[in-house]
């Protein structure tokens, strides 16, 4: 029975359903009819978290001090932990006191931030395709939202071209996110400084998402905003722990950047929650402070499922460009087929998850998204299974 003056607030209904969720429902339905399910759709790297990061935690949750509320900021130990590994990887100095934020996970971080500095009616500038929390924090916020196409030819990076001066000058907050999620795409260096004096020249908020920082493939190394000049005056930059470091379940990422930008933000959350549980904060410690071995265990991990499946596709007719980073394949749809038909065919016809590109906006149709979470021998079940559908890039059989 639905009460009619039990309404939600407006903003929920300018919300779209959150295709993760959908997907949720449609593999429930299909593992309760007995399917096999290879569920190559989020991002949800496979396995546990590092031994020494567990063991971290459970000595964590075994001294009482850290039974308490933690610090509204982080602990100070993690954020120094943060600021440490700033330095390490890019160089860049930080104030733990001011310029570091730990968050429960970074999308958290990014919905919070558009509350934090977004008013109802501010222009805002998002990507498209992009990362779902990259438009939806701004639309809960009541953005006046702006997309920038990311084309192939351009190797999806943004096109300044495409951004007429007269609405960057409107423009208070603009989100991008290298290396890509969902195409994989990576910008070079002059990009970034390209980013910070366009910011600079429209006064505009950057906020980037550097939630792939380490699985970088064949020696590339991703740029960290803040090595720009002058990025830090008019930007702030987000990580997480939840992919490099099996950590996805734990809710741990951070922002860091302009100490007035995270100040607005935790006055925000102030208000709202009381940060993350002080073991984990240990525990994510520990994971920033891992030996590079492990990163190179990771990498290789990744790259070896890259290359096999590109491969595999191949026989297929598929022709997919190796991504230098991130954990995903970016995969054109068959020619007249649309995202989510060839998602929900790969479902209901080979047991197969993808996520389909318009998950990640309009700039998405045509392409599914294929996460690199599983080994090589259950991707070349997918492949095999695709082959018996007679499922090729050509050709697909009829809807169903």
């Amino acid at each position: 029975m639905t009460i009619d003056w039990l309404k939600p607030a407006q903003r929920l209904g300018s919300l779209p359903p959150y295709v993760f969720a959908r997907l949720d429902e449609l593999k429930a339905n299909a593992r309760a009819e007995g399917v096999d399910l290879i569920d190559l759709g989020m991002g949800n790297p496979g396995g546990p978290a590092p031994q020494p990061v567990v063991e971290a935690a459970i000595a964590a949750i075994s001294d009482p001090a850290s039974h308490g509320y933690p610090p509204f900021e982080g602990t100070a130990s993690f954020r120094r932990t943060i600021t440490d590994w700033y330095h390490r990887r890019y160089g860049v100095t930080l104030d733990p006191d001011g310029e570091a934020l730990p968050l429960m996970g970074s999308k958290e971080g990014l919905g919070h931030l558009a509350m934090a500095y977004i008013d109802p009616g501010d222009v805002v500038l998002v990507p498209t395709p992009a990362y779902p929390a990259h438009f939806r924090g701004p639309a809960i916020a009541g953005a006046d939202i702006h997309t920038i196409p990311l084309r192939a030819e351009n190797n999806w990076i943004i096109d300044f071209k495409d951004i007429p001066a007269a609405l960057a000058d409107r423009a208070k907050v603009l989100y991008f996110n290298y290396p890509n999620n969902p195409t994989g795409a990576v910008a070079p260096r002059e990009f970034f400084e390209e980013m910070v004096a366009f910011g600079h020249r429209h006064q505009i908020l950057l906020i980037h998402d550097l939630c792939y920082a380490e699985l970088a493939f064949d020696g590339y190394q991703p740029t960290s905003l803040l090595e720009i000049p002058g990025a830090k005056e008019i930007s702030v930059e987000f990580h997480t722990l939840s992919k490099t470091y099996n950590m996805a379940g734990w809710r741990v990422g951070f922002v860091v950047g302009n100490r007035h930008v995270i100040q607005g933000l935790r006055t925000l959350k102030t208000n709202l929650d009381y940060g993350i549980f002080s073991a984990l904060q240990k525990a994510a410690e520990t994971a920033l402070q891992l030996p590079d071995h492990y990163l190179e265990e990771v990498q290789l991990r990744y790259s070896t499922r890259r290359d096999y499946l590109v491969k595999a596709l191949a026989t297929l007719g598929w022709e997919v460009a190796k991504p230098s980073a991130a954990m995903y394949l970016w995969v054109a749809c068959p020619p007249g087929t649309s995202a989510s038909d060839f998602a929900l065919l790969l479902l209901q016809k080979t047991g197969i998850v993808v996520t389909p590109g318009t998950a990640f906006g309009e700039g998405g149709e045509g392409y599914v998204r294929i996460s690199l979470i599983e080994d090589c021998d259950r991707l070349g079940e997918a492949v095999e299974r695709l082959r018996k559908a007679n499922i090729r890039y050509s050709s697909v059989p009829a809807s169903v």
